[in-house]
């Protein structure tokens, strides 16, 4: 990816969740020139990956497959400090996007339309193999819970949300001309590294052409902490 298509994304993010009334946490405010001050007390906001990303999964077609996120809160299993069992995402998908169909081998989490146009969610159980499972599909939708041919796209309008659990296969897209859609994500830990089962093979983080100055830090960019800063 380009730096200025990472810069365009965040700056469109930040119109939108100030657009629906979502505040974000001081760290996504920072330039990348204030994080050359910070010190050890801000580890967790390194080691736990907080702030934002910005990814086309490696097939640099951003604006056709690509998500703008934000890590708001985030633990690590088994960790001595960072040991909070829950994470809080914030998520951005455009009118034309698709993120790829994936589940979590360990992750439950709930997605919530914030505010915006309407999500779709194609839903599939998986097999012991992994493969898409020609089953029917139980969703679970703010206290409803229904079922659904393999398949189905689940439609999310502003306020609905649904649970999605281990082993669930889901994608997202934006219901065409309903507009950008702020996504929340309430959810168990969140591990990139270890915790995500792309349908095909796909990258996470982007490599970057640095075309013009970043306008702020990737959560994989963060520089090492200084002693005595503030």
């Amino acid at each position: 990816m380009k730096r200025s298509q990472i810069n365009t994304a965040i700056r469109k993010m930040e119109e939108l969740a100030s657009k629906h009334g979502f505040l974000l946490p001081l760290f996504c405010n920072w330039h990348p020139k204030e994080w050359l001050s910070k010190d050890h007390t801000y580890d967790e906001i390194r080691e736990t990956k907080l702030g934002w990303d910005v990814t086309d999964y490696g097939m640099g077609k951003f604006d056709e497959v690509g998500f703008t996120l934000i890590t708001i809160r985030n633990g690590i299993l088994n960790h001595p400090e960072y040991n909070k069992p829950y994470a809080e995402k914030l998520l951005m998908l455009e009118d034309g996007q698709y993120s790829p169909m994936h589940f979590h081998w360990y992750k439950m989490e709930d997605i919530i339309n914030r505010g915006g146009g309407t999500v779709l969610i194609k839903v599939y159980n998986s097999t012991p193999s992994e493969a898409f499972a020609d089953t029917p599909v139980t969703v679970l939708m703010d206290g409803r819970r229904f079922v659904v041919p393999a398949g189905t796209e689940v439609r999310l309008t502003p306020g609905d949300s649904i649970t999605i659990p281990p082993y669930l296969y889901h994608d997202f897209k934006v219901e065409p001309g309903t507009g950008a859609v702020l996504l929340g994500e309430v959810s168990m830990c969140n591990d990139d590294a270890n915790d995500n089962r792309f349908y095909e093979e796909l990258g996470r983080f982007p490599k970057i052409e640095e075309d013009e100055t970043p306008y702020r830090l990737l959560c994989n960019e963060y520089p090492p902490a200084t002693e005595g800063g503030k």
